[in-house]
């Protein structure tokens, strides 16, 4: 294939990151099929992908009927074998467990045309950890978004040794067909490029809270007030979503027996035990849609509550 063969997307996975890539294809004339086993998070997400287009309309990026004929062009089902059909490249948000990738996309393999490129959306894995199970280890790279995608728009493209250089010329044309700034990475490694950076600082946020050394509050404070930046590590964390950032910590706490990185993991479980997931229920580590760093003297005010998973939810 070549990029003008492509105009079927599958989106596996209709969180934060799967809406808003299915979004961005949408909007630039690809037809989405976006499968999620669950039906519910389907139904959910389409008032998020419309917020989403509700956005790009007021940013001046798309109008209003460019927005509903992308909206249109977005198909949902839970059905695997209609979700397959005729896709040309499918694009995986799924958590960040190498087993559960392998698994779905070796269904997938099993369901999509020969030709179907495998790009995983991973925020810290290697697509070599999973792409033998794929059936088409050939097809299979990463090709990593940062949210909001369409103005963070620099994604990673990674091949892994197996990944044949079509494949990869593929998602790297298929990128810049989105609106985005592909990097293509010479090698695997987890992280990426930006990501990379960027799990440094959270790691060593949450490390600093997690034991006892300083509050959330204090963490943001002391980040914003020295870079100049509006917002801070748990802020921004918050937008990532929790349950998203415990599972990339569960998982590396488990692979390297890491001790601090277990209680990093032990630290952000009980607010996604209570359903405390970040800018996208409402509350997380703040409360939304007025979280306390958004506040004009916040690096300079005293903290007015510190962010404790064990406080009751529910308004201030």
């Amino acid at each position: 294939m070549n990029i003008g063969d492509v105009h079927r997307v599958l989106i596996i996975g209709s969180g934060t990151m799967g809406l808003q890539i299915g979004l961005q294809c949408a909007t630039r004339g690809y037809g989405v099929a976006l499968y999620d086993i669950d039906s519910t998070a389907l139904e959910t997400g389409m008032p998020r992908m419309r917020g989403y287009a509700d956005q790009l309309v007021q940013a001046g990026t798309i109008d209003v009927a460019g927005c509903e004929r992308a909206l249109a062009s977005i198909s949902r089902t839970t059905d695997p074998a209609i979700a397959a059909f005729e896709a040309d490249l499918v694009s995986e948000s799924l958590p960040e467990d190498p087993a559960l990738k392998g698994r779905v996309l070796a269904q997938f393999d099993a369901l999509c045309p020969p030709r179907t490129i495998f790009a995983s959306n991973t925020s810290t894995l290697l697509p070599s950890m999973f792409a033998a199970a794929t059936g088409r280890p050939d097809r299979v790279a990463a090709l990593h978004f940062h949210p909001p995608v369409w103005s963070s728009n620099v994604v990673d493209v990674m091949p892994h040794p197996g990944t044949s250089p079509e494949t990869t010329e593929l998602l790297l044309a298929f990128a810049r067909s989105i609106g985005q700034i592909p990097i293509e990475l010479r090698k695997e490694s987890s992280g990426y490029v930006f990501n990379a950076m960027y799990s440094a600082l959270n790691e060593a946020a949450i490390t600093l809270v997690a034991n006892g050394i300083a509050s959330v509050e204090d963490v943001d404070r002391a980040w914003m007030g020295i870079t100049k930046m509006p917002i801070g590590p748990f802020g921004m964390l918050d937008g990532v979503g929790l349950d998203t950032v415990w599972d990339i910590t569960d998982f590396w706490a488990g692979r390297t027996g890491d001790a601090q990185r277990r209680r990093n993991a032990d630290f952000i479980k009980p607010y996604v035990d209570r359903g405390c997931l970040g800018v996208k229920s409402g509350e997380g580590f703040y409360r939304y849609p007025n979280p306390a760093w958004s506040a004009p003297d916040f690096v300079q005010a005293e903290p007015r509550a510190q962010a404790d998973p064990s406080r009751q939810v529910g308004p201030v």
